[in-house]
C-alpha cells in the first residue's frame, strides 16, 4: 500500500510541475507572439493538477481501500491527460 500511494504521489507532483510547464508556455507564448498551448490544455492541466493533488493528500490520510481508490484516481486522471492532451 506504502508504494501504491508513493507512486501516486510521485505523479501527482509531476503533474503539479507539468501543470506549470504548460502555463509558463502559453504565457511565453503569447507575450513573444507565437503559438503556444492553447487555454484548453491550460485549463485541462490545471484542473487535472488540482483533482490529482486533492486525491493524493485523500490518499496520505486514509488507510485501506479509500487509500488504494484515490491513489487509483490519481494514476488515472494523469493518464486521461496524458491520453488526451500529449498522445491524443
Amino acid at each position: 500500500m506504502k508504494v501504491v500511494r508513493g507512486l501516486s504521489g510521485a505523479v501527482a507532483a509531476g503533474l503539479v510541475v507539468l501543470a506549470c510547464v504548460v502555463v509558463g508556455a502559453a504565457v511565453i507564448g503569447a507575450r513573444r507572439g507565437f503559438p503556444g498551448p492553447g487555454a484548453e490544455s491550460v485549463g485541462w492541466h490545471i484542473v487535472i493538477a488540482a483533482l490529482a493533488i486533492a486525491a493524493q493528500v485523500y490518499s496520505d490520510r486514509k488507510r485501506g481501500r479509500a487509500s488504494l481508490v484515490a491513489a487509483a484516481l490519481v494514476i488515472g486522471a494523469a493518464t486521461i491527460l496524458l491520453w488526451t492532451q500529449w498522445w491524443g
